[in-house]
């Protein structure tokens, strides 16, 4: 164990405290026993490359080129997304892909090409491989974006999992962003970054890594284009990113590297080529839309683990509406449970919480429940004798039930990997919605189990069914939360069908969008934990996850009223926007930091929910088109350099750039602006970029910039939509989208598109139609005509 590793586990047996630290010791005992039992040993290894081609074969969407000592399947898809596969491997089974794979492209074609190789040509990209077993993937254009080198395999000589690496060069000016939640980004930096879900074991900031949600994901922005590239393998792995440069040496480029290290698992990846937005929208097309959340969960949230009674969560939900402040949901911690077992309630803090929450759902509020994966490992507790019942525990290679150490004590673990479990654990959370649940927060799922030294999770010789193809921990550690959240979402559809159902999880993988969002987990509270909460977000979204958000004021500690004031106004722009601290931490409630943090903060909520109807029409498009909420400035111009290395601000769908204050004591800041006429909300003056400007930022408000033109759905004075219509610039047009949604319900509502352009000294704003324009059904408000 390394002194990163030793760190954690001490952090981890100093917060459960005595008795269960105890626990903790033969719990890392049970798993070094079983690990050195159960897993099989690694002796002498075979290096193997692919070797020469020897000849290709066409196929659907492309073909097989066969070597010396392997082969390479290239499909590609209707979609332009381009499949590669060694040694054999198909793109399924897969628990990234949403259903079953898109259709061959059959107008992709496998052709010889140059010294012996090969070259798969389609409309939008083409892939050329080497004779040597190199790949090259170009736009139509034959501009190189990635060139992936020979892999390499290491075999056991005694038969077992192949380990592989796989090298890859990008352009000079390449920038990296993606692999998961990661606190130093978003843009990746030179370094290794583990591909290995990981519980820090307490409050994580910008330095430490891995953190809950990693996957292999990569998107590259270059000047010739920007990809993304997904490596389809869940066991544990590395990769190593080196950016390139210009003129270096001789004078020559450097490219830049990414070096791609796997335990096992089949080397295949999908590889998709285009603008930032196709590149996601063929993303989504893979692994599936992302779930649409209720109209309430795009309000602001307040959780607290330490809540500690029915009194005092009413007392919360009183001083909200006692200060003017918008409330739409209030979560509740493991400290509701019964000793903290899952699907229960301690009926001497919460003897009636049906009555609580239909009283709190009179003023608005909802209910959201904390959902953990492990069950107390005792007969006569509901869900462990049901579970074992139905023999739903993982077990490890001697065919014992696992069993670690978590919240509630001695727990086992359901096998999320098997469809029959599955369909088991959904139907426990009939018992959530009885108690008057709407929403429901998945955590510890990585998964994690308290130990005193060594990896706080399960054995890795703990065996799963993987959807009835047998395996162990290294392969389903990745895919444990994903299976989690299929295993909720799925069964809240069966439950509540005419609902949409509300689920989020500390940890996942690709893929997860499907079945609900994702939270920061245990942001150290400090501006760097601040500025890391930015990092996650953007970087989760560049990875398919558009819905996430972090802990307002970090989950530990006590902010100054300051920082907690410009956490707060970051995560009124970000989708998921809700307050949480830990049991020994500082309160979060707005009031509790001086009347003029107060102020400010009601300010920020009022803005939050004047923003609604632009927030559920961004979750709308995210579903149809899987573009993130928040996206990096250089999304509409990722050609722009300056663009791409810009970290502390973002757009926020089409129409605005927000730009957060993330250090102490500043009230001004410097906002480098994308190209076109940009208008300070604030004050309405307009800003020609590109330009990088200098703006205040009072302890008020963080500056927000509405691009001219935008036609900008928000809440009116009637609770009503209104359409606020920033002034196109003279001889400009501009337009916008409006998805009109308020409800939790399955109606696809009809996207409005309007456009505004000037007739002489009047600005139109039209509804497009079959019949060409027609009056907004809506209420207009121009802003910015005092400048042209």
């Amino acid at each position: 164990m390394n002194g990163r590793g030793l760190v954690r586990s001490v952090k981890a047996v100093a917060s459960v405290g005595a008795a269960q630290g105890v626990r903790t010791v033969r719990a890392a005992w049970r798993r070094r026993r079983a690990d050195a039992t159960g897993l099989p040993v690694r002796g002498a290894e075979r290096a193997r490359v692919p070797g020469l081609v020897r000849e290709a074969e066409p196929g659907p969407g492309g073909g097989v080129a066969r070597f010396v000592r392997s082969e390479l399947r290239i499909v590609v898809a209707v979609n332009g997304a381009v499949f590669l596969g060694w040694d054999g491997a198909e793109p399924e089974p897969s628990y990234a892909l949403a259903g079953r794979c898109p259709e061959p492209d059959p107008r992709a074609v496998l052709e010889p090409d140059k010294d012996g190789g090969w070259r798969v040509v389609a409309e939008r990209v083409t892939v050329v491989v080497s004779r040597h077993g190199a790949v090259e993937v170009q736009t139509p254009g034959g501009v190189a974006l990635r060139r992936d080198l020979p892999p390499r395999w290491w075999e056991p000589v005694g038969g077992g999992e192949a380990r592989w690496m796989q090298r890859s060069e990008v352009a000079a000016d390449a920038r990296f962003f993606g692999l998961g939640g990661r606190a130093s980004g978003p843009r990746l930096r030179d370094g290794t970054y583990r591909l290995w879900n990981t519980d820090p074991g307490g409050p994580f900031a910008p330095g430490d890594d891995p953190l809950y949600i990693t996957m292999p994901v990569q998107l590259v922005v270059s000047d010739g284009g920007t990809h993304l590239v997904f490596h389809d393998s869940s066991w544990d792995g590395a990769v190593t990113l080196r950016e390139g440069e210009e003129g270096a040496g001789s004078g020559h480029d450097r490219a830049g590297t990414s070096e791609l290290r796997m335990d096992g698992g089949p080397l295949r990846c999908w590889v998709m080529v285009g603008t930032p937005a196709r590149v996601l929208l063929a993303w989504a097309s893979l692994t599936g839309a992302p779930a649409l959340p209720p109209a309430w969960a795009l309000g602001h949230h307040h959780a607290r683990w330490g809540f500690g009674s029915e009194q005092e969560v009413r007392r919360i939900v009183a001083g909200y509406l006692e200060h003017g402040l918008p409330l739409d949901a209030v979560h509740l911690d493991i400290d509701h449970l019964d000793r903290h077992q899952v699907f229960t309630v301690d009926l001497d803090r919460f003897p009636k919480l049906p009555l609580l929450a239909e009283e709190l759902g009179r003023d608005g509020v909802r209910l959201v429940s904390i959902v953990d994966p492990a069950v107390k490992a005792a007969p006569g507790n509901a869900v462990y004798d049901g579970g074992t019942a139905q023999d739903a525990f993982v077990r490890d290679a001697a065919g014992r039930v696992v069993e670690g150490v978590v919240w509630p004590g001695e727990a086992v673990f359901p096998d999320f990997t098997h469809a029959r479990v599955r369909a088991w654990w959904g139907g426990l959370y009939e018992e959530r919605l009885a108690q008057g649940f709407s929403g429901f927060w998945h955590d510890m799922n990585e998964p994690s189990s308290f130990t005193a030294f060594g990896e706080m999770t399960l054995p890795r010789s703990a065996r799963h069914s993987l959807e009835g193809r047998g395996g162990d921990h290294r392969e389903a550690h990745n895919v444990y939360a994903l299976c989690m959240a299929r295993a909720g979402f799925e069964g809240l559809l069966r439950l509540a069908p005419q609902e949409r159902p509300f689920l989020f999880s500390r940890s996942g993988w690709a893929g997860m969008q499907r079945y609900g969002g994702a939270w920061s987990g245990d942001v150290a509270t400090g501006w760097p934990g601040l500025r890391a909460s930015l990092s996650l977000v953007m970087g989760l979204g560049l990875c398919g996850v558009p819905y996430s958000g972090p802990d307002i004021g970090g989950f530990d500690g006590e902010p100054s009223p300051e920082l907690f004031l410009r956490w707060f106004q970051l995560g009124a722009y970000l989708p998921l926007f809700r307050t949480h601290a830990s049991l020994r931490a500082g309160r979060r409630e707005p009031w509790e930091f001086g009347p003029e943090v107060l102020e400010h903060a009601r300010a920020a909520l009022l803005g939050r929910r004047r923003l609604l109807p632009y927030f559920m029409t961004l979750a709308h498009l995210a579903r149809r088109t899987g573009a993130p909420y928040v996206r990096p400035l250089w999304w509409g111009a990722p050609e722009e350099r300056a663009l791409r290395d810009c970290e502390d601000a973002f757009l926020l769908g089409d129409s605005l750039l927000v730009a957060p204050v993330l250090d102490p004591g500043a009230d001004r800041r410097a906002v480098q602006l994308p190209q076109g006429r940009w208008y300070d909300t604030a004050t309405e003056r307009a800003y020609e970029g590109p330009a990088r400007v200098l703006v205040d930022a009072p302890l008020s408000r963080i500056p927000v910039f509405a691009r001219a033109g935008a036609v900008l759905p928000v809440r009116g004075a009637d609770g009503g939509i209104e359409l606020e219509v920033w002034a196109p610039a003279r001889g400009r047009t501009g337009g916008g989208l409006v998805v009109p949604d308020g409800g939790d319900g399955w109606d696809e509502p009809e996207i409005e598109r309007y456009t505004a352009r000037w007739t002489g000294t009047r600005l139109v704003v039209e509804r497009e139609g079959g019949d060409g324009g027609a009056e907004p059904p809506h209420p207009v408000r121009v802003r910015g005509t005092g400048t042209r």
